[in-house]
Formats: C-alpha cells, sequence, structure tokens
C-alpha cells in the first residue's frame, strides 16, 4: 500500500501494530463476540439450554445426596453420645470396687 506522508504508517503496517498489542488484541476478540452472538445463539441454545437442565438435575441431586449423609452422620453422633452418657451413668451408679488381695508371697 502506499503511504500517504513519509511519518505515517500504512494500513498494513498499523494493523500489524495492533495485532501485536495484548490489548487490541482483547478488544477486538470483544466487539467480534458482540457482533456473532446473536447470530449463534439461536442455533446453540438447544444444546446450552440441556446443557444448563442436567447440570441443575445434577445440582439438585447433590443438594438430596448431602443432605441425607448429614443426617446420617447427626444421627451416628447422636447414638454415639447417647452411648457415652449411658456408659458415664452407668459407671456412677454402680462404681467399681476391686477388691484387694494379699498375694502369698507378700506374707511372710
Amino acid at each position: 500500500m502506499q503511504q500517504m506522508h513519509p511519518g505515517n504508517l500504512s494500513l498494513r503496517a498499523r494493523v500489524a501494530e495492533l495485532a501485536a498489542d495484548p490489548n487490541a488484541r482483547t478488544i477486538a476478540v470483544g466487539v467480534v463476540t458482540v457482533a456473532i452472538a446473536p447470530l449463534l445463539l439461536p442455533l446453540v441454545k438447544p444444546a446450552l439450554k440441556a446443557t444448563i437442565k442436567t447440570g441443575v438435575m445434577l445440582m439438585e441431586k447433590t443438594k438430596g445426596a448431602i443432605a441425607e449423609t448429614g443426617e446420617a452422620i447427626a444421627d451416628i453422633a447422636a447414638e454415639a453420645r447417647a452411648e457415652a452418657l449411658a456408659e458415664a451413668q452407668q459407671k456412677a451408679a454402680f462404681p467399681a470396687v476391686l477388691p484387694i488381695s494379699k498375694s502369698p508371697s507378700t506374707e511372710g
């Protein structure tokens, strides 16, 4: 391409300069995405909707499984607490008395 003024860059050089700039690339990708999204959205909407629906169902099943697991752990903890309390009450009600026996070797 021709340069209009010797100090100005040609269009090709300017585009190459912008392509090398990461910020310009990011802006270009954003502009292209905004321009193409309305055209592609009707085509990918059914697949996107099915994917989101599957994700929601998996999330609900996971929440249910977590709730059931939490209840099972709470039940086990309550049983353990009740058993520990019963053992402590039993020990308090019947104190362990060990008979002191004299061994034959100590008498003498």
